[in-house]
């Protein structure tokens, strides 16, 4: 009876979104610490792998370095998260405000959180819709970090074919 829990919460873990982050952070990690010359990925189309070809359009250039670029700042958008250009602009207009604006400002976001905030208590029924969305992205999410995974492996492979070591 203790194996069979233990078979079937390996089984949820595996299809966790944790579990899924790592893989894909693993993969990209082994493919960064494998292409010692991302150099050499230039030029060397996509679309000779049949699992990278599909991928083509989502990258401009077309060829394995811009793919392996893109690998990269969706691993390093995973673990610092991702920033808005209009975030960033409005921290730099925030910096601009005299010390009489910022407390005017203050009182303005702060009457804006608490009308968002009643908002969200008025939308209670709402909370079985949010619950299905959240099913449905995170569903998404873990499929797409699947490919993403995937994409990983099979650019370190084909580099390490490229160079000779690999099979």
């Amino acid at each position: 009876m203790m194996m069979m829990m233990q078979l079937s919460e390996t089984s949820k873990q595996k299809n966790s979104l944790f579990n899924a982050m790592n893989r894909f952070i693993g993969a990209v990690n082994n493919m960064d610490q494998t292409i010692l010359v991302p150099s050499m990925l230039r030029d060397v189309p996509l679309e000779e792998d049949r699992e990278m070809g599909v991928l083509k359009s989502d990258v401009e250039d077309g060829d394995m370095y811009s793919y392996y670029e893109l690998l990269k700042s969706i691993r390093s958008d995973m673990e610092w998260g991702v920033r808005c250009a209009s975030a960033d602009e409005k921290r730099k207009e925030s910096m601009k405000i005299t010390r009489s604006h910022s407390s005017a400002s203050t009182c303005s976001s702060m009457s804006s959180c608490s009308a968002s905030c009643s908002e969200e208590e008025e939308d209670e029924g709402e909370d079985e819709d949010l619950q299905k969305q959240f099913q449905y992205h995170l569903t998404g999410l873990q499929g797409v970090l699947s490919k993403l995974t995937q994409q990983a492996n099979s650019l370190t492979k084909r580099y390490k074919q490229e160079i000779g070591i690999g099979g």
